[in-house]
Parts: structure tokens; sequence; C-alpha cells
């Protein structure tokens, strides 16, 4: 399932009156189904910690988008795809995924009772955060445009492997003695 464009994503966020980008409202919203938070109809309300929002309309952009990312989640193709803009500069690009990290660690930090994460996964979110907290230096050149698709790629596979972490796990029995 595909995600919808960037500008209707935009275009639904101003419609909602949200504060935020597309890569960090998307960011958020697989952050908080990664780190294993049980699907909702209020999502949105959840994802961005306020119970007053409307609700998005099952055509909505923004319901699209949250029915694309869990499909993408849960494919077992690994078919996940983060929301960034396409035509814009490696600049633009970069902010943007940095953007989505900062996104993503915030609705990931929402699921506070999750099994622990593996290793891999405790390194997988270290490396988000950095990223979360890189800027720019100049603009970007071919070299950069390298860089930005290995980190895009990187970023796919480490949300995945998080959610698997976070959601796929079986959780132990727990007894009662």
């Amino acid at each position: 399932m595909a995600l919808p464009d960037w500008s209707e994503v935009a275009l639904a966020i101003g419609q909602h009156m949200l504060a935020c980008s597309p890569a960090e409202l998307h960011g958020a919203l697989c952050g908080w189904l990664a780190g294993g938070a049980a699907d909702a109809p209020d999502w949105l309300r959840q994802v961005m910690v306020d119970p007053d929002l409307a609700l998005p309309q099952g055509e909505d952009a923004l319901d699209r988008m949250h029915a694309a990312s869990l499909a993408q989640l849960e494919d077992p193709q690994f078919g996940f795809q983060l929301l960034l803009p396409e035509q814009d500069g490696v600049a633009v690009r970069a902010e943007a995924v940095f953007a989505w990290c900062r996104g993503f660690l915030g609705g990931f930090g929402l699921v506070a009772d999750g099994p622990a994460l593996s290793d891999e996964g405790q390194e997988a979110l270290r490396d988000l955060a950095n990223l979360a907290a890189a800027q720019l230096d100049d603009e970007g050149d071919s070299e950069d445009e390298a860089a930005l698709a290995e980190i895009e790629e990187y970023l796919r596979v480490a949300v995945l492997l998080l959610h698997a972490d976070r959601s796929l796990t079986p959780r132990p029995d727990r007894r009662l003695h």
C-alpha cells in the first residue's frame, strides 16, 4: 500500500492545524506504531498528544497515511517507506529526514511499556537520535545525494528492526504464584 503524496499530507496537516511537517508527523506515527502502540481510530490524538484534535475522515490523506504505514510496517516483503519530499534538493530532503527522525523518537517514546529492545534495536535507536540532532553544514552535492540515499535505506531497515523488537516479539507468559 502506497503512502499519499507529500503535498496531500501537507494540505491535510494544514486543515487540521497541526504544527509539524509531513515528515515529522509520519515519523511520529511510525515511531508510535513501531513502539508497540495498539492501533486505534484516534491515532492522531494519541500521536499528537492532544485529545481535542478532530479525527481524520476515512478518505483524509492522514488516515490513508496511517493505513499505508501500518500495512508497510507489517509487510512481509519489507515494503516500508519514509514519507519525504521527492523533488526538492538534497538539503531540503536531508532536513526532512532529520525531522522524520525527531518525530519517530517522539512517537516511539509515547509507548513506555514495551518489551526490551535487542542490542541491535538499542543501537538503531541511538542512531536515530544522532540523526534527529544532526544539522546540515552546507548545500549538498552528488556525494551528499548518495549519502542521503544510504541514510534513508538505513532508517527504513532500522524502523523495521525496532518494530520487530517491540511489536512482533512474543511477550513472555506472566504467571501468578
